[in-house]
């Protein structure tokens, strides 16, 4: 066992550059893992330093019971109490559709919350002052006066005299002092109370003192220190980032499984073309158990040294984003030295390699003694599999096309009650691991048949690109190992990208109906808007598509009460062509005929051709069902129909609510439209306007956001698989030096034989991708289907269409060095290497 195992070494030690080669993904794989746990870090720690909203200088927090203004007089005067100030907030509407929230703040010093930008902080009742984004949302500039109603039957006038920021800044925030916010609330309740303290001052013995302040004993607010307040609040968030990682966590563990297979695969190819060594070594008395044993310990020694590469390279990287970020203007904390973590990588990288190297390592140690008399290259192209892989192969497809069977026959029907999702989503990943395995097991048969179709265009441009073809088809076994895991990260995308672009269809038509327009100016009470308001929109320059509409909301069909409807025109703006019917079609609304939100028709077992009687203050119509929605009617509605029906109904000839698009894009496009809209009412109060822009910013950011990250982390597996690509052409390269200078030798030139070795590698990426979109799309149908969420499927060809361009051109990149290295030794010495 040692002479063979120092046999092994010493040609590893002899050949240093094989050895990276081999464990490449898995050193990647190790920087992935350790850099992960680094970015937790950073953001974790930065959370904990940045996003409390405590300001450090609070001492204790008195919060959770029965807290008054009285409690904060008292504890005002308290020995050791520096500063103490009350927290809490009210709210009301301003206008008919616009909520603005006031809440206390002492405005300086250091427990106030606010940096003053305009003007100043208010002096006296009925003072407040605003966010930037308020300003911009609801128009409430410096010196204007805002009219809220509070519930209690009597509005309050406030007037704007400053423009203060704040960390969150919602678009509905106002700030006043204590007694001007109590005030509002109608008593001297207060949510919190906090306390700064004297240097020197005992915390804990005032711990005790405010805890006894109140009179009722079960109502005893909680007293914390600031440091445990603002600890808890931060934690909050860290736990939000930590359900990020955890996320993070499964992408990375099947970008470990990737490294998994695809050094698996480069130990066999390197067993492989190591035959006659490895005979030799049989043919001298080494046993196959030695010889197992030998190369197991070299897949360890692989795995410890990529492993301990990988974590420096993420430590060095990690400690390089603070400063980095830092020169942007972002302050972000550094990552720390996690040691345990680091050994725990090194330790996953060598578990990696073992479990990797073993299958190919026992392959290897049956070799017989005759094979040393043959050449390393017989016996490294090996084609087809054996009856059992075949079998296993077929076995787990079977399998896995039962199990998609049995989701396929279980899916809920449309809008399905009290449906869990969880099981079938379950069967769908069962079924797709056991596809995967199934394409492992069957991979370098199904090779040949997409070699052969992809192939056929490179065939007819010349020698190279034959040359090339058969490169790859030659050895199937090593072209299905590497492009299995190409077809495992395409597979991935393909799913994110199908599931994203089916849900943002599924969102553009729910928000056709609440969000159709830009901006939406609507009456107190369901009142008429004021008389010239449609003109005077229309000619504002700032907005474009205005639509007035009469809503009723008191509508009654069949056992149907206080049902809203409205005749809104459907051709009337872009977005509403986006509405999704599920029976019916939207264009036949007219005279005499109704579109249903789909509630509606399920309520009342309504069908398009149906009639229903609709009525309202005593007047009724009879109508036909035109078409049913797939959700709710345009405005949040039960009911569309044709302005004379809703006249018929006694519905007012003014209209209720008016629809506008701002006439350019962007934020200040948008402000100026918000402002012409405010500007149609002439003034006169009690009208509000919506932004329902900022609904779909708000859909489309989340939904953009998230297929990034989905994107992002499934490019971890794409990047070890492209990875695999350039070690496995690198390995050929050195394997094959015999087979590059017999190609030179007979006139092959450096950039033909560069050429070929590229496209060999390009290939890997396009059997891998063609693979990997053929289960991707089936499969994104599947899972998206067993969520119940009745999103149609979208296939975004385009975008699959780049990432199959994208892949291939980087499995490309990876085999262009690998060339190079191959074109630049001489025809005479490849010829002489063994």
């Amino acid at each position: 066992m040692s002479i063979v195992l120092r046999t092994q070494l010493t040609g590893v030690a002899r050949r240093p550059a094989r050895l990276l080669l081999t464990g490449l993904a898995v050193l990647v794989a190790s920087f992935v893992v350790y850099a992960t746990v680094l970015a937790q870090q950073i953001t974790e720690r930065s959370v904990l330093n940045g996003l409390s909203g405590t300001p450090e200088a609070v001492g204790l927090v008195v919060r959770d019971g029965a807290i008054t203004a009285r409690q904060l007089a008292e504890i005002q005067k308290l020995p050791g109490v520096a500063e103490a100030v009350g927290r809490t907030e009210a709210g009301g509407q301003v206008g008919a559709a616009e909520y603005l929230a006031v809440i206390a703040d002492p405005g300086s010093g250091p427990l106030s919350l606010l940096t003053m930008r305009e003007g100043r902080y208010p002096a006296g009742p009925g003072e407040i002052v605003v966010t930037p984004r308020t300003v911009d949302r609801m128009g409430l500039t410096v010196g204007a006066t805002a009219e809220l109603d509070t519930g209690t039957g009597k509005p309050a006038h406030l007037r704007v005299v400053g423009v203060a920021e704040t960390r969150d800044d919602f678009g509905f925030m106002a700030y006043a002092p204590l007694a001007t916010v109590t005030a509002l609330a109608g008593g001297d309740a207060l949510s919190q109370i906090d306390v700064r303290l004297d240097s020197g001052a005992d915390t804990v013995a005032l711990q005790e003192k405010l805890a006894s302040l109140t009179a009722d004993p079960e109502a005893a607010p909680e007293v914390a220190t600031g440091a445990e307040v603002r600890l808890a609040e931060a934690r909050e968030a860290a736990s939000e980032v930590d359900q990020v990682f955890a996320v993070v966590a499964t992408f990375v563990a099947v970008a470990v499984v990737a490294a998994g297979l695809i050094a698996a695969s480069t130990f066999r190819i390197v067993f492989a073309q190591r035959m006659r060594q490895l005979a030799l070594l049989r043919a001298v008395g080494a046993g196959r158990g030695s010889l197992a044993r030998a190369l197991a310990a070299e897949g360890l020694l692989i795995g410890l040294v990529t492993g301990v590469t990988g974590v420096l390279a993420a430590l060095a990287a990690g400690h390089l984003v603070p400063p980095l970020l830092g020169l942007f203007g972002w302050k972000v904390s550094g990552p720390g030295f996690p040691l345990a973590a680091a050994a725990g990588t090194v330790a996953l990288a060598v578990l990696i390699t073992v479990l990797a190297v073993l299958a190919p390592a026992l392959s290897a140690s049956r070799v017989a003694p005759l094979e040393a008399l043959r050449t390393a290259a017989s016996t490294g192209a090996r084609r087809g599999i054996g009856g059992l892989r075949w079998a296993t192969g077929l076995l787990l497809t079977a399998a896995a096309l039962a199990v998609a069977g049995y989701v396929v026959a279980s899916l809920p029907g449309p809008n399905p009650d009290s449906y869990d999702p969880m099981p079938l989503l379950l069967a769908v990943v069962v079924s797709g691991g056991l596809a995967f395995l199934a394409l492992i097991a069957l991979g370098p048969a199904l090779v040949r048949p997409v070699l052969a179709i992809s192939g056929w265009p490179l065939r007819r441009l010349g020698p190279v690109g034959k040359l090339a073809v058969g490169g790859v088809g030659g050895s199937t076994r090593r072209a299905a190992a590497v492009s299995v895991v190409v077809a495992l990260g395409v597979t991935l995308i393909a799913g994110a990208l199908v599931g994203g672009a089916s849900i943002r269809v599924l969102a553009d038509r729910e928000l056709a109906a609440s969000a159709p327009a830009d901006f939406e100016l609507t009456s107190p009470e369901g009142g008429p808007l004021p008389a010239g308001a449609v003109d005077r929109a229309r000619a504002s320059a700032d907005l474009t598509r205005v639509t007035p509409y009469r809503r009723v909301a008191d509508i009654r069909i069949g056992g149907l009460s206080d049902v809203g409807a409205t005749d809104l025109a459907l051709t009337a703006l872009p977005r509403l062509a986006d509405l999704d019917t599920a029976s019916g079609r939207a264009g036949d609304l007219g005279p005499g005929r109704m579109i249903l939100g789909r509630y509606v028709a399920d309520l009342e077992g309504l069908r398009v051709g149906d009639t229903a009687v609709v009525s309202a203050g005593g007047k009724q119509v009879t109508l036909t069902v035109a078409a049913v929605l797939a959700d709710m009617a345009p405005l949040h509605t039960g009911l569309l129909v044709d302005p004379a029906d809703l006249t018929a109904l006694g519905a007012p000839a003014a209209p209720t609510g008016l629809l506008a698009d701002a006439a350019g894009d962007g934020e200040q496009a948008r402000t100026d439209g918000l402002r012409s809209m405010r500007a149609a009412t002439a003034g006169q109060p009690g009208y509000g306007v919506a932004v329902l822009a900022d609904q779909r910013d708000q859909m489309n950011t989340a939904l953009t956001l998230l297929l990034a990250i989905a994107v992002g982390l499934i490019g971890l597996t794409v990047l070890i698989a492209v990875v695999g690509v350039g070690a496995t052409t690198a390995l050929s390269v050195v394997e094959r030096v015999r087979e590059s200078g017999l190609l030179r030798a007979v006139g092959m030139s450096r950039g033909g034989l560069r050429a070929m070795l590229t496209t060999e590698s390009a290939l890997y990426g396009v059997i891998g991708a063609v693979l990997g979109l053929l289960l991707g799309v089936p499969y994104a149908w599947l899972a998206l289907s067993a969520t119940g969420v009745n999103a149609p499927l979208s296939v975004p060809v385009w975008q699959l269409a780049a990432v199959f361009a994208i892949l291939v051109g980087l499995t490309a990149l990876a085999g262009v060095l690998p060339a190079r290295r191959a074109a630049r030794v001489s025809p005479v010495t490849a010829l002489g290497a063994d």
